[in-house]
């Protein structure tokens, strides 16, 4: 939890209202299994799945899925988690972002957003608050607020959204 302690983090994490995030990288491990007819599967933790819920139900923060990819899968783990946002097929993730904070009236200080590659810099430096797993590239680790210690695909979402929910709640000064 030592890497959950800085002010910076605290005075960012309270005013959050809307986590955004990757999928690719961050909630799966950037692997892709093709089934023996050619259909895309992908790993999910379901710890990340747990943040989803932790982050609704103890600090009343809902959760948007942003990517670059088309997947089911995707959209079936949205589905089952209660994914206020789900966009597949980003180009420009920091202009779709843009759109959700202007429908919903949120200022870049209340988004969070969580991303692994090159692709999500521009996200990323959109929003008030941005994190990346563990093993994320070198730009991006560089940008990142919260540095996750967990790998894209094993927790580092759960970890943002735990950092996030601790902060809310006074269990981090």
């Amino acid at each position: 939890m030592d890497h959950y302690m800085s002010v910076e983090l605290r005075e960012k994490a309270v005013r959050i209202k809307l986590l955004l995030t990757d999928i690719d990288g961050v909630w799966t491990d950037t692997g892709v299994y093709y089934s023996e007819r050619g259909e895309e599967m992908k790993r999910f933790s379901l710890r990340d799945g747990m943040g989803v819920q932790r982050l609704r139900e103890l600090a009343s923060i809902e959760t948007g899925i942003v990517t670059g990819e088309n997947s089911g899968a995707v959209i079936k783990r949205a589905e089952k988690l209660g994914i206020v946002e789900t966009h597949l097929q980003v180009q420009n993730k920091a202009a779709t972002i843009s759109t959700i904070m202007k429908r919903r009236g949120l200022t870049p200080e209340e988004v969070a957003f969580i991303g692994d590659d090159t692709n999500d810099i521009g996200a990323m430096q959109s929003v008030g608050l941005c994190a990346c797993p563990a093993d994320a590239v070198p730009e991006v680790l560089q940008i990142a607020h919260f540095v996750s210690t967990k790998r894209g695909g094993f927790g580092a979402f759960r970890d943002f959204a735990e950092m996030i929910i601790s902060h809310i709640n006074g269990e981090v000064q």
